[in-house]
């Protein structure tokens, strides 16, 4: 009945396509900004084209910058920045709304995968605020409704707008002269109805003045309501992806114990643990049917609600001199979940005379860790808590899943504003000037909801039985409620999670000041011999103050105080200035001779003094050669420093959540192999957990994170060569193809955890190489020898340093074809692709230079692509237009293992975290073949295939002023790929796939209105 139905659907959504109609589309996908309309100038109006400071029309810049035209956001239909751009080439996905587990409540770019952080996002050429310590834009903030256009510059733009456009720089365009009244409005749903979404936006604006001023203001609200994981059938259950099999979290209900050792227990060892049977209340070997789903409660879609405020104004006080300003104001509420809270890893103190542990398996409990039997029932009926005679505890990890909580919530609340104003104007007839002042502020509330307080239940687990049978806490100061850790779901009251219950507030809030001034135009007019155009020049200076604090509440400081953190949430506090000053040239040499219509040189510096790091340069030097009008070659070399950014520098200890699907030490891995056994106990592990250490727990390990005072400053070194094609003997086309290099040495980074785990535990097939570095960053839980626990377990150790290099090369396309068929009917056809040739990434001199191309793995986290391209071609009759989106991602890989790393270690290499082979696998080190067991990850789950997704548009105008859009996204309602739960990184590999690259929602409708008045 459901395929029918989908097939009914689509059948009808084909038909109403063809009977809805729309304004003719001009910029498809992205097009070059000397073929994009949007970044023409008016006549009589000079422009700045993003990559320049230098506003004169008649000069365009050597660096690539593709445009996001007004049309095609429209036929989108997107509400936030973040999935307008998505799913461009040169975008790699970034945290948004597909981001769960690990998401910030924020919505991030990230330009050629090198970082959000070394991406700079833009608002009219200006800085945005902030939204954390990591010096980041949250692009929620952007009020798409009054974007004209987005410029993309994807070759570096340092020496223009700061060290940390190293990627390149995305700017959002509002609308200048916007005058009259504009009413829009869509609603979205999926074609299984949910998913929805709803956003309506109303937009304000007036001239003044004859038109020397303009005034706009825009307001926006938006409601993206959850989507569930558990909704769609790949992510119903959580799935091994090295078994294929359910795989769920050992923190379950009834509760799974993993320590003491299983052995001790009375049944044959297991590092699955042991459960107490309900009918025998004797422990017994626990399977996989015991573990919990923890896909339950979690989100594919994170929902959103959002307002926001826009306004800006400008108005000439003098004929040469304009004053402007500019404010926007955004709150938005963004709600991350996940499954019920639990006791998890921790370490607890049982006491023997716990007034619901079964006698049976407490003479378990006994006897596992050698307490007489005489002692034990001494104990069992002690009526009182520690300092009682006779009274005994012993320390447990008891793993029990708190379902009658309901899911954990942690909603973001975040408030954000900033204003600017200025003044800009003409000093000559050929020099402008712009001076700006800008301050904005972002606060951020992340509350974490139901997630339980560790002491409380510490205090609960010590409990016994008064003498009138009644559960008594042994300290009933605060109220407290015994607690039942050992009976089905259900038998944890109300009452005993009033207790336990903790709700942990973070505050985090960041402030930034610049101050802008500029001067630019013709240099004193100054020409070349061989041009009658002048040289045009800007010079500029720049101050920045930033300041970010991150201000836990007292619990979330207490080490593993709040249920399901692991470790505390240290206060992070740190700021920096920073004084530039900048300088641009570009030089027109000859022009409108034979052989030479065009070339063109161009240079640029930025000298910078930063508070942390002391003082660094940037430049830039290229130029452009057209030979003839409408075939032109371009080239750009760029040097940019970067010094870190306050979390980079600041941030205090954090333990948090990264993939595994294997441990090394777990299971009998280590059995009967002393040299893994030696290195498995020098990290930590209990030698009497040999052979029973868990797996990790939901495929998940701790990994510890902290900044470094003492970093220094990244260098990279960009270069661009390319071609623009707009030849006049083909009227409407237009293409680009551009080379890409970017090498970042001294790079700001940590190891990937692949890195630190394989460099230690590969040494176990040779002495000599025991304990090496890499052993040292591990640590691992002192009771049950795993990677999961609390504050005492910090798990895989990521240190930053300056001691990486990261490079990435490769090849951005595109075409862009305007026709009319006839004078009522026209065609435009748009393509925009990137060829990645490699991205390589080496964290320290000991790491592999790891090489990620067309790979994913725990290291390289979600898919990278060597291919990925966007098409559209649209369809316009008079009022009628019609148009069809096809994204194409190639196939990609896991990440394949290498048995041995091949030397020099700066050799691009993959390095994968699992062997390709399940059982065992043969490896020769040193001249020795020896065979150690492996767990690898299923066949089927070690390729994705090329994906190729279709969206259709269409539109239908009403006379001038009323517009009806129709969008179905994902038109062929292409599922995602099965890969299980343990390929990717944590944040990336959601619910057995990777939200963030392939679609989980399948096919939705969206329906526009807009009114202009």
């Amino acid at each position: 009945m459901t395929s029918i139905f989908r097939r009914r659907l689509l059948t009808s959504t084909l038909f109403l396509t063809a009977a809805i109609a729309a304004a003719p589309a001009m910029a498809q996908v992205t097009e070059p900004a000397e073929a994009a309309p949007e970044a023409q100038a008016e006549p009589g109006q000079d422009v700045v084209v993003t990559g320049s400071r230098i506003a004169r029309p008649d000069l365009e810049t050597a660096s690539p910058v593709n445009v996001v035209g007004q049309q095609e956001i429209q036929l989108r239909q997107a509400t936030t920045a973040e999935a307008l751009l998505r799913d461009l080439p040169s975008v790699r996905p970034s945290i948004g709304p597909a981001v769960n587990n690990g998401g910030t409540g924020a919505a991030t770019i990230n330009l050629r995968g090198l970082g959000d952080n070394r991406t700079l996002v833009l608002l009219d050429s200006r800085r945005v605020v902030p939204f954390g310590l990591d010096g980041v834009t949250d692009t929620n903030v952007i009020p798409v409704a009054l974007v004209e256009r987005v410029d993309l510059v994807t070759g570096g733009a340092s020496s223009v707008y700061g060290a940390d456009a190293v990627a390149g720089v995305v700017n959002f365009i509002t609308k200048r002269d916007f005058s009259g009244v504009d009413l829009s409005t869509n609603y979205r749903v999926s074609e299984r109805g949910d998913a929805t979404r709803f956003s309506a936006d109303l937009t304000v604006g007036t001239n003044l003045s004859d038109g020397r001023g303009n005034a706009v203001l825009s307001v926006g609200y938006q409601r993206s309501n959850p989507l569930l994981v558990t909704s769609r059938d790949i992510g119903r259950i959580p799935i091994s992806s090295t078994t294929g099999y359910f795989s769920g979290s050992t923190a379950a209900v009834p509760t799974i114990f993993t320590s003491p050792a299983a052995t001790a227990f009375g049944f044959p060892g297991t590092s699955a643990g042991a459960v107490i049977n309900p009918t025998t209340g004797r422990f017994e070997a626990a399977t996989a049917g015991n573990t919990y789903n923890t896909n339950i409660n979690t989100y594919f879609q994170t929902p959103l609600e959002k307002y926001n405020v826009f306004a800006s104004a400008r108005h000439n006080v003098f004929n040469d001199v304009e004053v402007y300003a500019q404010g926007m104001f955004t709150r938005s509420l963004v709600t991350i979940q996940l499954a019920s809270s639990a006791s998890f890893t921790n370490t607890y103190q049982l006491s023997l005379n716990n007034a619901y542990l079964p006698a049976a398996a407490r003479n378990q409990l006994c006897a596992a860790r050698g307490i007489a039997q005489a002692t034990c029932d001494t104990a069992a009926a002690v009526r009182g808590g520690p300092g009682t005679a006779g009274y005994v505890e012993i320390p447990v990890i008891a793993q029990r899943r708190f379902t009658e909580y309901g899911p954990r919530g942690n909603p973001v609340e975040s408030t954000q504003f900033q204003v600017v104003t200025g003044l800009r104007g003409n000093l000559t007839n050929t020099l402008k000037f712009d001076l700006s002042a800008q301050y904005g502020e972002t606060t951020q509330n992340q509350t974490r909801e139901n997630w339980g307080s560790f002491s409380r239940l510490q205090q609960s687990l010590r409990s016994f039985r008064n003498a009138a049978g009644t559960p008594t806490c042994a300290d009933t100061a605060n109220g407290c409620v015994p607690i039942n850790l050992f009976g089905a779901e259900g038998s944890i009251t109300p009452a005993m999670l009033g207790f336990i219950d903790l709700d942990a507030l973070i505050r985090r809030h960041t402030d930034q000041t610049v101050v802008t001034g500029s001067i630019s135009g013709d240099l004193f007019g100054l020409t070349s011999p061989f041009s009658a155009s002048p040289v045009a020049f800007s010079i500029g200076a720049e101050y920045r103050d930033i300041f970010a604090y991150s201000q836990p509440d007292s619990a979330s400081q207490i080490q593993g105080e709040v249920l399901g953190t692991g470790a505390r949430t240290p206060p992070d506090i740190g700021g920096y200035k920073v004084k530039e000053a900048f300088g641009e040239l570009i030089v027109p040499l000859i022009t409108d001779k034979p052989f030479f219509h065009n070339l063109t040189l161009e240079a640029g510096a930025r000298y910078s003094d930063y508070s942390t790091t002391g003082d660094s340069f940037t430049w830039k030097a290229g130029g452009s050669f057209e030979p003839i009008q409408g075939f032109k070659f371009r080239g750009m070399y760029q040097v940019a420093v970067r010094s870190p950014n306050i979390s980079e520098l600041y941030q205090g200890v954090v333990q948090g959540l990264g993939n595994l699907t294997t441990d090394p030490c777990a299971g009998s891995a280590p059995v009967g192999n002393a040299g893994l056994t030696a290195l498995c106990i020098a990290t930590g592990a209990p030698a009497g957990t040999i052979g029973s250490i868990p797996q990790p727990s939901s495929t998940q390990i701790n990994v510890t994170t902290s900044g470094n005072p003492n970093l220094g400053v990244e260098k990279a070194k960009t270069y661009t060569l390319g071609a623009v094609l707009t030849p006049r003997f083909v009227p409407g086309f237009s293409a680009t193809f551009d080379y890409f290099n970017i090498k970042v040495r001294d790079a700001i980074s940590s190891p990937a955890q692949g890195d630190i785990l394989n460099g230690c535990y590969s040494s176990a097939l040779n002495p000599s190489f025991a304990n090496n570095g890499f052993c040292q960053l591990i640590g691992r839980n002192p009771l049950n020898g795993s990677l999961n626990g609390a504050g005492e377990t910090p798990g895989v150790i990521l240190a930053g340093s300056n001691l990486g290099v990261i490079e990435t090369a490769g090849i951005d396309a595109g075409v862009s074809y305007r026709t009319r068929l006839t004078d009522d009917v026209q065609l435009n056809l748009g393509f925009n692709g990137t060829w990645l040739d490699y991205y390589h990434f080496q964290a320290t001199s000991n790491s592999i230079n790891r090489d990620c191309t067309g790979y994913y793995s725990t290291n390289c986290t979600n898919p990278r692509p060597e291919w990925k391209w966007n098409t559209r071609a649209t369809l316009s009759a008079g009022g009628f237009d019609v148009s069809l989106l096809w994204t194409h991602l190639s196939a990609v890989r896991l990440e394949r293992y290498l048995a041995t790393a091949i030397t020099p270690l700066s050799t691009p290499q993959p390095g994968g975290p699992n062997p390709a082979l399940s059982g065992s696998a043969t490896l020769v080190l040193n001249g020795q073949t020896l065979t150690v067991p492996t767990a690898g990850i299923q066949e089927a789950f070690r390729r994705i295939p090329a994906y190729n997704y279709f969206d259709l548009a269409t539109r239908y105008s009403v006379g001038d002023n009323l517009e009806f859009t129709l969008t179905v996204d994902n038109l062929l309602d292409k599922d995602p790929p099965l890969v299980g739960s343990g390929v990717g990184g944590t944040s990336f590999n959601n619910g057995n796939t990777f939200p963030t690259t392939y679609d989980p929602i399948g096919r939705r409708f969206t329906v526009g209105v807009r009114l202009k008045l």
